[in-house]
């Protein structure tokens, strides 16, 4: 596998993890995560971006995910 896979699927479980906690504190917000630094939470995709890459630079993987009871269904056609 992959090492951006590997780094992905553990930011997302670090995701799953305090999900339920963030819910209660950030609903709505873009968290900022890098392998397992949490590194803030953003009112937009924007600011969260300018974020991930001011504090990991631009040649480092992270994940910006906004915090959700549940995942949107976007539809293709």
């Amino acid at each position: 596998m992959a090492t951006e896979e590997k780094a992905l699927q553990k930011e997302l479980m670090v995701f799953e993890q305090h999900k339920g906690e963030w819910l209660q504190n950030h609903p709505g917000d873009f968290v900022v995560i890098a392998d397992e630094t949490i590194a803030g939470f953003y009112q937009d995709y924007e600011s969260a971006l300018k974020a991930g890459l001011s504090r990991f630079g631009i040649r480092a993987t992270f994940l910006i995910k906004q915090v959700w009871a549940e995942e949107p269904i976007y539809l293709i056609h």
